[in-house]
């Protein structure tokens, strides 16, 4: 195990792609709190106010892309959808505009898929950093892996998810 590297370190690091395969129903990240409160009260983000939305994040995201680096994420999700799934994809938009590639996948057809137990991110098929979540879905931080079969495990994972899910423009929410 390694020190996790920040976010700016870890995907400043990558130099083809980085890989991010999400599998919850349900996250409680803090910083993330207040914007899904104001989704749950009815307010939307206008995509065209970029100004509005656009953060430290996304200025990464599009750097990294800039760089020629491919960022893929893929979510695997319950149907009918949890209420924050909801709201996840009805704000994805500012992940797919600041360059990421996003696809959707139901649960119901990641059966038969080997999976690892938690949500990962893999740079250039080596470097892990799994991310820990509580049963509530807060996070409980990131552990950082080269280990050479969970990478293996973690490519093939997300290359079998990516393949069956659905691009996020084509993706209805039931």
């Amino acid at each position: 195990m390694h020190q996790v590297p920040s976010w700016d370190e870890l995907l400043g690091s990558a130099q083809k792609s980085a890989v991010h395969l999400e599998m919850r129903d349900v996250y409680a990240i803090d910083s993330e709190q207040g914007d899904f409160d104001a989704w749950r009260a009815g307010h939307r983000i206008d995509p065209a106010d970029r100004a509005s939305w656009w953060s430290p994040w996304h200025t990464l995201i599009a750097g990294t892309v800039a760089r020629g680096v491919v960022i893929q994420r893929a979510r695997i999700v319950s149907e009918p959808v949890s209420e924050y799934i909801r709201y996840e994809h009805g704000e994805t938009f500012m992940n797919t505009l600041s360059g990421e590639q996003v696809r959707w996948l139901p649960r119901r057809r990641a059966s038969g898929l080997a999976l690892p137990a938690n949500d990962f991110w893999l740079i250039d098929g080596r470097t892990i950093r799994w991310n820990h979540f509580t049963g509530e879905g807060a996070s409980e931080g990131g552990e950082i892996s080269e280990d050479p079969g969970a990478a293996k495990l973690c490519a093939e994972a997300f290359e079998a998810v990516w393949e069956r899910a659905t691009p996020h423009g084509e993706y209805e929410i039931r």
